[in-house]
């Protein structure tokens, strides 16, 4: 493997051709490595349909096997994706200037031609999504103590990103199906497509809303304004997803009980939290521990931004080094401000022809259960049919 660097002193012709906007990006980034795209096809046999391990509306993940012999999930972006483009210069920005152990690694990338790969390090055990909160085929076991060491992994990752790194990286996608696992079922945070980098003179930044419903913080999603707190929210759901061990959507379910956040919330209410732990659990788990987390998954999602903890302060909580605050005010709920919840509100229907829903700035994100999303050419809150979502979060093994 190449640097990018080592390669401007080649000969012309020896060098693959880059797009110009692709080129002027990656050139200025020295710790990326470069991989041409005949080493990429040879290390995924010619990126053959047993390889495909993720598809998406972005492009499709492989499976390899680079020169040096290590494993490496390829995330081929679709040549047509204008919003592809972006989301791989963005990745390559983000995370080839930062390492954690809770951070996906990055080997490098392709950028010959029309091509837009990047190379992961592979990992084994799939995503949250599809063991944990999926149809219960993975194999793993979730013991309380190995989701107590996922919850405070990811944690720390994002307290790392919120915190540590300069200038401040908001993820903007803080999902399960986000949450990598490698064999030791260490968390590692990934698909940074969407990040945005918070200048350290800035409280907030005004961007196109972009995420995924059922982690999308209120605040966020109806006035645009990005802080780290649209994080701190995503992870609080996410936190309850883990405890419990159901998506943050259920909609086979009752209908007072399809949606995680409120149903946690009900049941601190009235003193029952434990009741919302994940039942294959068997009871072997620590109850005050479990309680305490489901806490402060509701402190993150807090519906005042400002009243939500820092992540390296959740962290801490996490790991009993401080004392969670028992004053947690209502969560912030999505579906609220948008109106979705008419049918159990059993108020008089509106005129259809009648606009008081809330507005969406400039808005692209999916259902956290893959099926839909905002359609980006209009700023109203308008769910579309589509699969157009990027999993290189999908990655697992076929061999398992």
């Amino acid at each position: 493997m190449t640097c990018f660097s080592s390669l401007c002193i080649k000969k012309t012709a020896s060098r693959p051709k880059h797009a110009p906007e692709v080129d002027d990006e990656v050139s200025g980034i020295s710790n990326i490595s470069m991989y041409t795209y005949k080493e990429l096809q040879m290390a995924t046999a010619s990126f053959s349909a047993d390889n495909k391990v993720g598809e998406g509306g972005f492009g499709s993940v492989y499976k390899g096997v680079l020169k040096d012999g290590r494993l490496a999930a390829l995330k081929v972006l679709s040549a047509e994706s204008r919003q592809g483009l972006r989301e791989f210069l963005t990745e390559i920005k983000v995370i080839a200037s930062v390492e954690h152990d809770n951070l996906v690694k990055l080997y490098g990338c392709c950028a010959e031609g029309k091509h837009r790969i990047l190379v992961y390090g592979y990992l084994e055990k799939n995503s949250l999504a599809q063991t944990l909160l999926g149809d219960g085929h993975s194999g793993i076991q979730f013991s309380w103590f190995t989701r107590r060491k996922i919850c405070i992994g990811i944690a720390q990752g994002l307290a790392f990103l919120h915190e540590e790194v300069k200038p401040h990286i908001v993820h903007r996608d803080i999902k399960a199906s986000n949450i990598l696992l490698d064999n030791n079922l260490t968390p590692k945070i990934s698909d940074f497509g969407l990040a945005k980098l918070l200048p350290p003179n800035l409280t907030h930044i005004s961007t196109r809303v972009a995420g995924t419903a059922g982690y999308l913080a209120p605040e966020y999603a109806i006035r645009g304004q990005l802080t780290r707190k649209a994080d701190i929210y995503s992870f609080g759901v996410l936190l309850l997803e883990i405890v419990s061990g159901r998506p943050n959507t259920n909609r086979r379910l009752p209908l007072n009980e399809q949606y995680l956040l409120e149903r946690v919330w009900e049941c601190h209410e009235h003193g029952k939290l434990e009741t919302m732990v994940d039942a294959s659990l068997n009871g072997d788990y620590d109850v005050e521990e479990a309680c305490r987390y489901f806490k402060i998954g509701l402190l993150c999602t807090q519906d005042v931004p400002k009243l939500r903890p820092s992540m390296s302060v959740v962290v801490k909580m996490l790991k009993h080094e401080t004392n969670v605050n028992d004053k947690i005010s209502r969560p912030g709920l999505l579906s609220e401000f948008m109106g979705l919840k008419n049918e159990r509100d059993e108020k008089p229907k509106r005129d259809k022809n009648q606009e008081d829903k809330p507005m969406l700035k400039n808005s692209f994100y999916t259902e956290s259960s893959g099926s839909g999303k905002v359609d980006d050419s209009s700023s109203s809150f308008r769910l579309v049919t589509s699969h157009a979502t990027m999993t290189f979060n999908s990655i697992y093994d076929r061999s398992n």
